[in-house]
Parts: C-alpha cells; sequence; structure tokens
C-alpha cells in the first residue's frame, strides 16, 4: 500500500517536475533550412525540395503540420524557448517567403515557415543523441491538387510576435573581430606556381575586412601587408585591439589527395597541456590570460588559469565553427569531409579569446587552387565568413545574456 502511494505521488508531482525543467533552446548555428535538391518536372516548373533541421540543446516532445492560404510549415515545439533567437539567423531563411516563431501557448512555441508552393510532410524525426539533439524535416514538392493541408489552421499566427519587434540585422555594439592572414614577408607559405599562401590569404582577410565593416563591424588586422609578424605577437595585438574573435586565414599545402576543402581548425585540449607549459615559459605571463597577473607563479598555476579561462571560450570557439560550417554548407563551398578538426598551432592558444583557424582550401589541391583565385568564389566565400562571424556575435551575446539570468 505504501509503495502505490509513492507511486500516486510521484504522478501528482511529476507535470511540476517537468515544468521546472530547463526550456531547450534553439542552436541557430546548428540549424538550417536548405534545398536538397532539384524542383519537380526535372528541376523546371516547381518549387525545389527542402530540408528544415532545428538543434536543440534537448530533445523535446513536436509536432508538425501544413496549413494553407497561405502554404505554411507549422511545427509545435514544447518546452522550447526562442527568446535570444532571430529567425532572420537561421540558414537559409532567404529560401522561403517568411519565417516567424515565438510563444504559442503554456508550455508551448511554435515555428511558421511559409512555403513558396505546396509540399508534403515527407519525413520528420528527432535524433535524441550526441553530439546535439536535432529535429529533422523533409518536405517534398507537391502538385496543387495532391496539397493535403490540416484544415481549421486559423490559429496558426496566434500569440507569435508581430515582425516588428525582430530588430534589423545588427552585430553586437562594439563586437571587434581579429583577422589574422597567415605568414607574409620572409615566410611566403605554401606556394604553388607564381600564386603564394601569404599573398592569397591577406587580399582574402581585405575583402572580409570591408565586408565585417559594412556590417558595422570593427576589424583589427594581425597584418596590413607583405610583412613577417611572430605568431605569438599575433595574438598579442588581436588582445590588444579588444578583439571578441580571432580568426586566422590560411590556404596551405599537402601531399597530393591528402587533403581537400574548406576546413575549420580549433584548439584541441586534449594536447595543450604541453602546448601550455611552452607558452608560459616563452611569454610574459601577464600576455597570456587578459586581467590576470600570471608574473611569479608556477607553471601548474599558469596551465590552471589558463585552462579555466579556455572552459569559456573553449565552447564560443565551437560554436563558431557549427555557424562557419554550417553557413559554408548552406552556400555550397566545398569542405573537407571533417571540416572542424582539432589541432595545436600557435595561433589557437589565446586562452581567452574564440580563436579559429579557416584553412579557405588547399593550394596543393587544383580544384582548391583556382576557387581561391577565382573572384567569384572569393566573394562568396567573403560573404559565407562575414555572415558566419555576425551571427554568431548576435548568438554569443544572447547565450552571455541568459547565462547572467
Amino acid at each position: 500500500m505504501t509503495r502505490l502511494a509513492l507511486i500516486f505521488a510521484l504522478l501528482l508531482v511529476w507535470p511540476g517536475l517537468a515544468a521546472a525543467q530547463e526550456p531547450a533552446t534553439l542552436q541557430p548555428g546548428a540549424s538550417s533550412l536548405t534545398v536538397t535538391g532539384r524542383g519537380k518536372l526535372l528541376g523546371w516548373g516547381g518549387p525545389p525540395p527542402m530540408e528544415l533541421r532545428l538543434t536543440l540543446t534537448r530533445a523535446v516532445p513536436y509536432r508538425v503540420y501544413l496549413v494553407g492560404d497561405p502554404i505554411r510549415l507549422i511545427v509545435d515545439l514544447q518546452g522550447v524557448d526562442f527568446a535570444g533567437s532571430r529567425p532572420d539567423d537561421l540558414f537559409g531563411a532567404d529560401l522561403v517567403p517568411a519565417i516567424r516563431w515565438g510563444h504559442y501557448r503554456r508550455g508551448w512555441s511554435r515555428v511558421v515557415i511559409e512555403l513558396p508552393g505546396p509540399y508534403r510532410v515527407q519525413s520528420a524525426g528527432q535524433r535524441t543523441t550526441a553530439p546535439q539533439p536535432q529535429i529533422t524535416i523533409a518536405l517534398h514538392p507537391v502538385d496543387e491538387a495532391d496539397f493535403a493541408p490540416r484544415p481549421s489552421a486559423a490559429t496558426a499566427l496566434r500569440d507569435l510576435p508581430p515582425p516588428a519587434e525582430f530588430a534589423p540585422a545588427a552585430p553586437p555594439e562594439k563586437l571587434v573581430v581579429a583577422l589574422d592572414p597567415g605568414h607574409g614577408g620572409i615566410d611566403p607559405g605554401a606556394q604553388a606556381g607564381s600564386a603564394s599562401e601569404a599573398d592569397l590569404v591577406l587580399s582574402f582577410a581585405h575583402d572580409l575586412r570591408a565586408a565585417l565593416q559594412a556590417r558595422g563591424v570593427e576589424v583589427a588586422m594581425t597584418r596590413e601587408d607583405d610583412s613577417f609578424v611572430r605568431l605569438e605577437e599575433r595574438m598579442t595585438r588581436a588582445r590588444a585591439a579588444g578583439a571578441q574573435l580571432f580568426l586566422s586565414l590560411h590556404a596551405d599545402a599537402l601531399p597530393q589527395g591528402q587533403a581537400a576543402g574548406a576546413t575549420v581548425y580549433l584548439w584541441n585540449p586534449a594536447s595543450d597541456g604541453r602546448a601550455a607549459r611552452q607558452l608560459a615559459m616563452r611569454h610574459d605571463r601577464d600576455d597570456l590570460v587578459a586581467g590576470v597577473d600570471l608574473a611569479g607563479q608556477d607553471d601548474a598555476l599558469a596551465d590552471t588559469l589558463m585552462d579555466f579561462a579556455r572552459t569559456d571560450t573553449q565552447p564560443r570557439s565551437e560554436n563558431f565553427a557549427r555557424w562557419l560550417t554550417s553557413r559554408m554548407a548552406l552556400m555550397g563551398i566545398g569542405m573537407h569531409g571533417r571540416p572542424v578538426k582539432g589541432a595545436a598551432f600557435s595561433v589557437l592558444k589565446s586562452p581567452d579569446i574564440p580563436s579559429a583557424l579557416l584553412e579557405l582550401g588547399f593550394i596543393s589541391d587544383d580544384s582548391d587552387r583556382a576557387n581561391l583565385t577565382d573572384p567569384s568564389w572569393r566573394a562568396r566565400m567573403v560573404e559565407v565568413v562575414a555572415d558566419a562571424i555576425t551571427g554568431w556575435a548576435r548568438d554569443d551575446r544572447a547565450r552571455s545574456a541568459m547565462l547572467r539570468h
């Protein structure tokens, strides 16, 4: 009898326990709306098939259906808070006439996507395991006669915030990004014929700086011309400029067939023990962690303080890598089979600034080299990286605000 009473009590309090659970949040950098093929009728005369991916901080109950007048995809999500996330930040938002999301009713939020034509939900499923829970919805175009919307859809937009509540896309105030064109001067980097890595990445950095400045971002360059700058000095210059993101640009060479496609490298914590000790020995200790004077401290303490600083910057660096690779995938930029890798590169050692190294491509690969020297490809890549940086910055600021609360 006592056991039955305990079970009954648990059933009574279970809704309260569920309600007390932290709300799930959308990971916009790892979410996207993408085209997965050509439109019907052999690529002509209709909208293309699409796939919506919503990556969340935890798995949640959800439901998916279509409504008409106008044709919309509705995704209802239980226990999801969209605060701080903007529909415009979803990669692929420009593929459809409109996207809105927000609170729907108690405990539920709703995503409304206006579609460019009649569709059916080909499949819908949720991955609940690592690396992150993700809801994937495949949409396939159909003829008007085959479109089967859910009836009584008058409430599809109920309780959603009006579009006016979303501010124009802009990076956080006083966002400072350090661009680090690799090599330079006596170090030309990789070479293929008359092309050198140092010249290619410097030219790309200048174009990227212009694109970022047009978005209101302040840009600090570790080198402005064909000059040599020591690796550690690059980090120091970024820190002196107050950079909130450090992006090193490269276009290396490897033996034929070993590597091709854009690749993002992040500091690998598993290999930073020895590197951190060497860094502590080589440089003024007060240059390693902003605001922390390590002068006179032993190496173990220096390592510990740097590791502690990385508990904040490493996840932020990883989030930037997700934004960047998602944007590259959306825009059709060819990437390495493993587009995000860990490495112990010197320019990634800074524990107090989120950092990444972007291999734009490998100058040793014929296709990559053609891209790197193609103005059209370079312009597209510039827009991809600039959009990823500003999108990540907005997301990073929203996450910081939630942590403060």
